[in-house]
């Protein structure tokens, strides 16, 4: 035996970062044989005779060549889906999660009195504290309204005071479901201007939402000069091949592709995503199929005897306020049910469970263990 074997350990471990080691890796729950309804997955596969055809397509690639020029194929593809507005480029990630760490690593620098500073309303993604701290920004939360809406007035404060390098502005929001007030986000893009900032406009939802940014950037491109619209095909219907796009002026966004890994989107991805845009009829009636369940889901939601709140949805969740958070979803759980227990991840989701929005079977049986679990 080395008896050496601890020490060298403890040695090697000691140089990793202090805050990382103190850091609970980023967990994703068990869900064998469970009905799993803490994702926000789009609950529907492919058709068996697309699924051929990807099969296909996907088995003529050729794997032993790094990715080439078939990545510009896909950043056009998505510019005409996302209606692009002209002038704009595109950057492609690992889902939209690659996306934010490449932001936050190419704003990281030092400003006058400390380090440079990410904001975003709370509760919101957990990714954007993580990639700031991670690369080294200062994160501030502004609270959300007990209604989860915008505080304005909170907001624009934070922005004079702490001058922020990136600004995020989830639409709609993460856990929350909520499509803010258009007049307050574009007060607070320009206030973000007025100092110098960038504002990142995360679409990740917006299949299920009435409303896009997107209209906006056309409408006045001066005046979305330092805004960026990230979005992923994950919502859209493809979890699984991680492809995360962010939209924006052909400067701005040239500066963020410096950061980028060489070959960050596999071929594979690259195919089954320039696949399913050529399908892109298949997704968009899945999407509507789950909006629909969605406003079901939420009037069955509050006719529910013992839930405290359903709040409104503009994405394929519904946020629920519960007596007991905790022991509703083991209940839930022990029913085969997983959703998602929110409660403390702020003190405004107190109470809280996050359900995604599946398809009327799933959803049903989601209603009964909720039901059975209250």
């Amino acid at each position: 035996m080395n008896t050496h074997t601890p020490d060298r350990l403890a040695a090697a471990l000691a140089r990793i970062r202090p805050d990382v080691r103190a850091m609970q890796a980023y967990h994703v729950a068990p869900s064998d044989g469970l009905l799993k309804m803490d994702a926000m997955e789009n609950p529907f596969g492919l058709p068996p005779e697309l699924q051929d055809a990807l099969g296909e397509r996907l088995g003529r690639l050729a794997l032993n060549r790094y990715p080439g020029s078939r990545q510009e194929e896909l950043k056009a593809a998505l510019a005409r889906h996302a209606g692009a507005p002209e002038g704009s480029a595109i950057v492609l990630g690992n889902g939209s999660d690659e996306l934010i760490t490449l932001l936050a690593l190419a704003c990281a620098q030092p400003q006058e009195g400390g380090r440079a500073t990410m904001l975003a309303p709370v509760p919101g993604f957990v990714m954007y504290p993580l990639s700031a701290q991670l690369q080294g920004l200062d994160f501030v939360g502004v609270p959300l309204t007990e209604d989860f809406e915008l505080d304005e007035p909170a907001m624009l404060a934070a922005i004079a005071e702490h001058r922020p390098a990136l600004t995020y502005l989830a639409y709609p929001n993460n856990p929350t479901a909520t499509l803010w007030n258009e007049g307050a986000v574009q007060r607070i893009i320009d206030a973000v201007a007025q100092h110098g900032g960038i504002v990142v406009m995360d679409e990740a939802y917006q299949p299920f939402a009435r409303r896009s940014w997107v209209e906006n950037l056309r409408a006045e491109p001066a005046r979305h000069g330092h805004v960026l619209l990230m979005r992923t095909l994950s919502k859209f219907g493809l979890a699984g091949v991680r492809l995360g796009y962010l939209i924006g002026p052909a400067p701005l966004v040239a500066e963020v592709d410096k950061v980028r890994p060489p070959y960050n989107v596999s071929v594979l991805n690259c195919e089954a995503a320039l696949f399913a845009l050529e399908h892109a009829e298949v997704f968009a009636a899945q999407a509507a199929e789950l909006r629909r369940e969605r406003d079901a889901l939420i009037a069955q939601l509050r006719a529910l005897p013992g839930v405290r709140r359903v709040w409104d949805s503009q994405a394929n969740m519904v946020l629920v306020r519960v007596p007991d958070a905790a022991r509703t979803f083991t209940g839930m759980k022990d029913r085969k049910v997983l959703v998602k227990n929110v409660s403390t991840m702020h003190p405004l989701l107190a109470g809280c469970l996050r359900l995604t929005v599946g398809s009327r079977e799933d959803n049903a049986r989601m209603l009964a263990a909720l039901s059975a679990s209250l």
